[in-house]
């Protein structure tokens, strides 16, 4: 595919454990084994380096940006096989807590963008499992449009996808790409995961492509896996079909971007509006 029409784009699925560096050694490799399939870019998932869900053990185990091993080893694989790498984060030290960082890495191994999780995961499930990322991460306050050689791309991670409004925000401010690595429940990916994707692509025409995180892992979460690449029309082009770590690919047409978007014209047709509550108030 020539870069004018579009690219190969790769998820890597990954099941990380407690051990950074056994982590960064299965994403190191998968990502070369998707570039020797013929992706230019490929992403990672959320988490990448380390599924902890133990404060003391994940503070032990992080670092800043300039000192991550698997941040390094990325950019490494980037240069060496020439391809664009988006890793779908990282556990970072921010100060007294932690960011859950994304980044993007170009041809050359430079870093172009980051990405903070804007929304964290605060919630209770029916069957018992609570979270807190809010007692542990800090929560980012800016969307990020990147520049890609083909397109610009819209960076979010996981639970952000259940915020319509940022990833229309993303498209009105020149996405054609839009992205959420993740670390999806089990059971919330059950009943959610293939819906919301489509949901995000149809509602913007853009492409919606999200490495995942699949299986039961060290620290004793589920994640239900399933990455996947969906057009702009919601059509699943590539699914993972499980929870098994390894490699999906597809390619990406960028002209499906500007047929689904002369279609439906959503974007061009929001209006202002206010919201009228009507009826006796208890």
């Amino acid at each position: 595919m020539s870069a004018a029409s579009g690219f190969v784009a790769a998820c890597v699925q990954m099941r990380s454990g407690r051990d950074p560096l056994a982590n960064r050694d299965a994403a190191v490799a998968l990502v070369r084994e998707a570039a020797d399939a013929g992706a230019h870019y490929v992403q990672t998932p959320e988490m990448t380096s380390l599924v902890e869900r133990d404060k003391a053990r994940l503070f032990a185990n992080v670092t800043v940006p300039d000192e991550d091993q698997t941040l390094a080893a990325l950019r490494d694989v980037a240069r060496e096989r020439g391809i664009v790498v988006q890793i779908g984060s990282l556990a970072v030290r921010n100060g007294d807590k932690i960011a859950n960082r994304a980044f993007l890495i170009d041809a050359d191994g430079a870093i172009t963008a980051s990405y903070d999780k804007v929304h964290l995961y605060d919630v209770d499930l029916p069957n018992g499992e609570r979270w807190r990322e809010s007692s542990t991460y800090t929560g980012g306050a800016c969307a990020v449009v990147a520049d890609t050689p083909w397109a610009p791309i819209g960076i979010t991670i996981c639970y952000d996808i259940r915020f319509p409004a940022l990833f229309r925000a993303l498209a009105e401010a020149g996405a054609s790409i839009l992205t959420a690595p993740a670390c999806f429940t089990q059971q919330t990916g059950e009943a959610h995961w293939h819906v919301l994707h489509r949901a995000r692509a149809i509602e913007t025409g853009s492409f919606m492509i999200s490495a995942a995180q699949g299986g039961h892992h060290e620290d004793g979460r589920d994640t239900y896996g399933h990455s996947l690449i969906v057009d702009p029309w919601g059509r699943v082009l590539a699914d993972a079909g499980g929870n098994a770590p390894g490699v999906i690919l597809a390619e990406i047409d960028l002209a499906r971007v500007a047929d689904a978007r002369a279609r439906i014209p959503a974007l061009q047709h929001a209006r202002p509006f206010t919201v009228e509550r009507i009826g006796r108030s208890a």
